[in-house]
């Protein structure tokens, strides 16, 4: 999708060529201000280091450079350590996600929920953007369960996808992960006839898998049924369970559309327990639900034989922008306003942000030709 460079001024150089320099529309990655989500992560917070030396989690992805498959790597990993036990209260480790990986590995089981904040940390500890988030199908006299999983921001695909890791699942449409809006769109339209569900770090496709009843009783789930548990979704309004445990607290969001105004999310046989209450906040905005961490939005202008780029990101847990232009190609720190001199036919560079994991966003690039 094409994103333009804002543009100020167009200038005329006062030379004896008299060069003017256009701004040219390039293919840069959407920027969507995040305007709901209040709180990230802390990985100054000595938690996230020691959760990777203490369970060796390295040595899960070894070489992988792939920002995807490393995710999946690490998801794999978590789903090999923890086995499911549904109905297992009271459950050891507080909802800790170190203490809940030492009981799974002593043989302990756990729910949907255990997995979501150890998949939150163990993500969030390689600076992937996470949030967790609640979901169900909602009907009244069944299904009506709930469903813990989270959302993982992509860089490579400049998007979030949701990953469930008690199943180690995620959907994809034409090989594209797909966010937990997008599910519930294609199950609300089709009962999710158009996306496949994959499984484990190869993204096996499956048609069905097992799921336990209350009575502990494994019986096969469809893909579309998997789907429907994305009908009705909570997002934590803050994202720092992790680094703030255990003191995290956080309000839902919901997103209010047609869908969520003409129908009602029963859980358990009953209406959500957040309804008229002050701890949901609602949003008629998709896009504010589908803001977009680690990207760049910049501001072009040209003065005096000189072109200026203004640089603005929601990185959470930001280090630096990065520039590099030809002919060397490589990478180097810049400030979030860069002077580039006007010289010759053609000036163009790119940009990125980086976090404090050494993980980088979407490249933003600019691009002046003469005329």
């Amino acid at each position: 999708m094409k994103s333009a460079v804002i543009i100020t001024l167009l200038f005329t150089a006062l030379s004896c060529t008299q060069k003017t320099y256009r701004i040219e529309e390039v293919a840069n990655p959407v920027f969507r201000e995040n305007t709901l989500f209040v709180s990230f992560e802390d990985l100054t917070s000595p938690k996230f280091s020691a959760l990777k030396s203490k369970y060796q989690l390295d040595t899960v992805f070894r070489n992988e450079q792939d920002e995807f498959k490393r995710i999946l790597l690490l998801r794999d990993w978590i789903r090999g350590v923890i086995s499911i036990q549904d109905f297992g209260d009271p459950y050891p480790g507080n909802g800790y996600p170190e203490a809940i990986l030492d009981a799974a590995l002593k043989g302990q089981g756990f729910h949907c929920g255990h997995f979501m904040v150890v998949q939150n940390a163990v993500m969030n500890a390689y600076g992937y953007v996470t949030r967790c988030i609640g979901s169900g199908p909602g009907v009244k006299g069944g299904p009506d369960g709930h469903h813990g999983i989270d959302e993982i921001w992509l860089n490579k695909y400049q998007k979030w996808f949701l990953s469930d890791a008690k199943y180690n699942h995620h959907f994809e449409k034409n090989g594209i992960p797909l966010s937990a809006l997008e599910i519930r769109d294609e199950y609300l339209k089709n009962k999710a006839a158009d996306i496949i569900l994959v499984k484990g770090a190869d993204r096996t496709p499956i048609e069905a898998d097992s799921v336990a009843d209350k009575r502990g009783v494994y019986i096969p789930t469809s893909k579309a049924q998997f789907a429907q548990w994305y009908a009705w979704l909570e997002w934590n309004e803050n994202g720092n369970i992790y680094s703030a445990w255990p003191d995290f607290d956080s309000k839902l969001i919901m997103y209010r559309d047609d869908y969520f105004t003409k129908n009602t999310w029963i859980w358990d046989g009953k209406p959500h327990w957040a309804y008229q209450t002050d701890h949901v906040k609602y949003t008629d905005s998709r896009e504010a639900i589908e803001w977009t961490p680690n990207t760049i939005q910049g501001n072009a202008s040209v003065h005096d034989h000189t072109a200026r780029i203004m640089l603005h990101s929601i990185t959470p847990n930001f280090k630096e922008y990065q520039m590099k232009s030809p002919p060397s190609g490589d990478w180097a720190r810049c400030d979030s306003v860069v002077n580039i001199p006007l010289d010759g036919d053609r000036v163009e560079a790119s940009f990125r942000s980086v976090n404090l994991a050494g993980v980088y966003g979407p490249e933003y690039r600019v691009l002046l030709v003469s005329q």
